[in-house]
């Protein structure tokens, strides 16, 4: 049986923070087996991005 961990980042909504640095965050997870699984953004009170992320686990004791 496939097995997943998870991850959870935040990107605020401020001036310093740019589509292109989010997309490099993004790509570095992804580089290490995270995938997008989904994304929610508010624009109330500029909370901004938050993107849910897994990777399947390797079993204890599996062989690749």
């Amino acid at each position: 049986m496939k097995t997943f961990e998870y991850n959870i980042l935040s990107f605020p909504m401020t001036r310093k923070t740019s589509l292109s640095d989010m997309q490099a965050s993004l790509n570095e997870k992804g580089a290490d087996g995270w995938e997008v699984v989904s994304i929610s953004t508010s624009e109330f009170a500029n909370i901004g991005h938050t993107v849910f992320l897994k990777r399947e686990t390797t079993p204890a004791g599996a062989t690749t």
